[in-house]
């Protein structure tokens, strides 16, 4: 169905190929998972099946790219669109009309099939995604993870015979993001179709796929064999390379039922049922990133000892500056009763928070559940219609924003929003200055987070991922009091995420108040004291990461659901708590 016949692709103004001399021939009817670090040319890739590499995006092809016989130097896009449906990263970049319902049927109509077809697809794929209730939502007021399942919908209602997918499940909150790969599984195994897809998070597509193709190497092979050498693996691989099983696992069930030795060895370390060991002071941040933290330190909610509240739980933290306007025993967030209406929807309602300085949160809940309308409420994007705000003493909406920017950063969902500039360079000057740090400051972050990236690029031509880490950077270098992250992981390999949580880490232990909303339970693991879970605009839980996860199926991770009811949540705090 897909070859690739020693393939070539080097953009404009590049040293390099982004793609160097790939072979791979795909088959009717399989599900090849393309993994790898941020920036190796996943998305390069896909966009070679769907012809917009070169024809869209520009640079040289070399070598040839067959769909179905289609040569994709000869057809552009719009004569491969009856055969091949994609979904970029960014869902926004891909809608054409306003409402949901509108945008399932546009790809029908473009290739002209029947009124009755078109009516009776867009019900089976309202229902298969969960999307009914939405079907007269305007697009623009839906939540970053609808409008992933929206795109995929769009796609899907067309019955391509080939799918080519960047990032799917990146927006999805795990309930959603299984609900989109059993859709997929069920197209491949009942209508044969081929789905090609990169995805950062394997830990939730890993055991979908029938073979895996590793990036820059271009070695294909299965699961199992990719995962035996891959540098980016699930923590459930990681688990089992510490443990030493052999075949590794790829499935929670498969861990599950070889993790009885571990447990004793765990056991006989560190006690049943212990909590884990704290983690080691991650010392001193740089000084560029602590200009003026927040307010004093007092406890976080769920921190005394004995709670199993994860490893960040046990940090030591230093006393910062105070802030104008608080107490040293006021919250940096203090949030009463608020309520959100945005149009017909109330969005949130009776939301009661309160955020310590030094404490890191995070905001976990379905798509739709109002986390990204809390993070605007916090950064005073939105006015509440009811209930009050305060961070850091400031009431946000009625607060000068040229004040606020110095005791609050967001990073949104859509880093795009926060870029402007013409070059990745132009960008952390402008960063620098804004904040008042040393040149260069914004640019190191950069190269802390995705290691790699020229000055000269501009952000529009960077990965997700590398484009995400560039407005986390330029938020980072004024190092507010509090930090607000929307989906901070979208787009990052485990390498680039890792770098992120040591940053993140070191901001909370300078006394930097941190609020992630994210639907990546391992992120939260490793990272969180506390997990908020927001419901239909209200919170219905807030407690320590441990007590809260483990006896969630949603949100445990993985290595939490092997070792369940111990309050392991991450490798790290495994591997630590073993006896050397």
């Amino acid at each position: 169905m897909i070859r690739f016949e020693n393939v070539s692709v080097t953009y404009e103004d590049s040293a390099r190929p982004t793609l160097r001399n790939v072979d791979l021939t795909v088959p009717e009817g399989e599900l090849v998972l393309l993994v790898g670090p941020s920036g190796v040319g996943k998305s390069t890739l896909l966009g070679a099946v769907s012809g917009l590499v070169p024809h869209f995006t520009g640079g040289t092809l070399r070598g040839r790219v067959t769909v179905d016989g289609r040569d994709t130097r000869t057809h552009p896009p719009r004569e491969l669109a009856d055969l091949v449906g994609t979904v970029g990263q960014d869902p926004l970049a891909h809608f054409v009309t306003d409402t949901v319902e509108d945008e399932l049927a546009y790809g029908m109509e473009s290739l002209g099939l029947a009124p009755a077809v078109m009516r009776r697809r867009v019900e089976e794929t309202l229902d298969l995604l969960g999307l009914a209730d939405l079907r007269d939502r305007p697009i623009a007021t839906l939540s970053g993870g609808q409008q992933q399942r929206v795109a995929i919908g769009s796609v899907l209602t067309t019955h391509p015979k080939v799918l080519v997918l960047d990032e799917p499940t990146s927006a999805l909150d795990p309930s959603a993001a299984e609900d989109v790969l059993a859709v997929l599984q069920r197209l491949v195994h009942d209508l044969g179709t081929t789905v090609l897809m990169a995805e950062h998070r394997l830990e939730r597509v890993v055991q979908y796929a029938d073979r895996v193709l590793l990036l820059p190497d271009g070695v294909l092979g299965t699961p199992a064999e990719i995962m035996a050498v891959s540098p980016v693996h699930p923590p459930v691989v990681a688990l089992g390379r510490l443990a030493g099983w052999e075949p590794l696992p790829l499935t929670v069930r498969d861990a599950r039922r070889r993790a009885d030795g571990l447990k004793e060895r765990l056991d006989r370390c560190a006690g049943p049922l212990s909590r884990p060991a704290p983690s080691p002071d991650p010392g001193p941040v740089p000084e560029f990133a602590v200009p003026a933290p927040a307010s004093g330190t007092p406890a976080s909610r769920g921190s005394a000892p004995g709670r199993g509240g994860g490893l960040s739980l046990f940090r030591r933290r230093r006393t910062p500056a105070p802030v104008p306007g608080t107490g040293p025993d006021a919250p940096l967030v203090d949030v009463r009763r608020l309520a959100v209406r945005r149009g017909r929807v109330e969005a949130l309602r009776r939301i009661d928070l309160e955020v310590a300085a030094g404490e890191t949160i995070a905001l976990m809940g379905r798509n739709g559940a109002g986390k990204s309308t809390l993070l605007s409420a916090l950064v005073g994007m939105i006015a509440p219609t009811g209930g009050t705000v305060r961070v850091a003493g400031l009431v946000p909406h009625a607060t000068d924003p040229r004040t606020l920017i110095r005791r609050v950063g967001l990073v949104p969902q859509e880093p795009r929003d926060l870029l402007y500039a013409e070059t990745v360079a132009e960008e952390c000057a402008a960063a620098d200055a804004d904040a008042g740090a040393e040149p260069g400051t914004c640019g190191a972050l950069v190269a802390e987070l995705v290691p790699g990236v020229a000055g000269g690029t501009h952000p529009r031509d960077l990965s997700e991922g590398q484009r995400l880490a560039l407005a986390l950077a330029v938020v980072l270098t004024a190092a507010p009091p509090l930090v607000l992250l929307d989906e901070p992981t979208r787009g990052l390999d485990y390498a680039a995420k890792a770098r992120l949580v040591t940053r993140l880490r070191g901001l909370a232990a300078a006394g930097h108040a941190i609020v992630l909303a994210t639907h990546d339970v391992e992120l939260a693991a490793e990272l969180a004291d506390r997990v908020v879970i927001v419901a239909g605009g209200e919170v219905v839980a807030d407690g320590p990461t441990a007590e809260v996860v483990v006896s969630s199926p949603a949100f445990a991770p993985q290595v939490a659901k092997v070792l369940a009811p111990r309050p392991w949540l991450t490798v790290e705090q495994v591997e630590e708590a073993l006896c050397r």
